[in-house]
């Protein structure tokens, strides 16, 4: 062996290699990715349409659900990077996936109080559209699927990230639920449902953001409804609850 290899074989012996993934592992990470290319159309779609429909609607509560559709396109976009060529099977980029959709529970959660103490959202009345009725219900009744299909693949995964998509969608769902709500109470001239449901999401988008994000550093799943596999082990009680 000339001295000019030696080196050359030598990093390759000690570079780490991926790890291996089962033929249904590798499935599932495809999954995972369409899901994620889906919800970032839909959320587009929904995001611009749903501006539309705020206006139209004069409705505070519905112009904050369309915007914050943009975050939650963004933690579509980080799955999308997660599982797309050799970071597939990169732990590395499981674990900085999980923490920027972390980071991007903790952008939702303006947008929710936002909703809740706008004063111009107080004192006006929405009106029940055809367009704003349309898109908020369907919300309600897509996302919930979604969520529970991306529950299911990160479960399957090991993956945080793909679980935290799954909750924003399981969020979506509730503020498009409570500005379908307040549209509709607000005919009645009862405008108090609005503010309310605001500050409990934006509790919550708070909570599992935080819980994400530590749950990173000792391999627990936080998202709730998921339970813990074999694999995910607390080393200490920094992610008991």
């Amino acid at each position: 062996m000339s001295p000019q290899t030696a080196p050359a074989q030598l990093s390759i012996a000690t570079t780490p290699s991926a790890p291996e993934r089962p033929a249904p592992w590798l499935r599932a990470a495809r999954q995972a990715r369409l899901l994620a290319w889906a919800s970032l159309f839909w959320m587009t779609l929904e995001g611009a349409l749903g501006i539309l429909a705020g206006v139209e609607a004069n409705s505070i509560s519905v112009l904050t659900w369309a915007a914050s559709s943009a975050v939650e396109g963004m933690a579509s976009a980080i799955v999308i990077w997660r599982f797309t060529g050799p970071r597939t099977l990169s732990e590395d980029s499981e674990r900085r996936a999980q923490r920027w959709v972390a980071g991007s529970f903790f952008l939702l959660t303006p947008y929710f109080l936002f909703e809740a103490i706008d004063p111009r959202g107080h004192g006006t009345r929405p009106e029940a559209t055809v367009l704003a009725i349309a898109l908020t219900a369907s919300s309600v009744v897509l996302m919930p699927l979604l969520a529970w299909a991306k529950f299911s693949l990160g479960r399957r995964l090991d993956s945080g990230a793909t679980s935290g998509e799954g909750m924003q969608n399981l969020l979506c769902a509730a503020q498009a639920l409570a500005a379908l709500i307040a549209v509709v109470a607000a005919g009645a001239g009862i405008t108090v449902i609005d503010p309310l449901a605001a500050v409990l999401i934006a509790g919550i988008a708070a909570k599992e953001g935080r819980e994400l994000w530590r749950g990173e550093e000792c391999g627990c799943h936080t998202i709730a409804g998921l339970a813990r596999t074999s694999s995910n082990r607390c080393q200490d009680n920094s992610c008991t609850k």
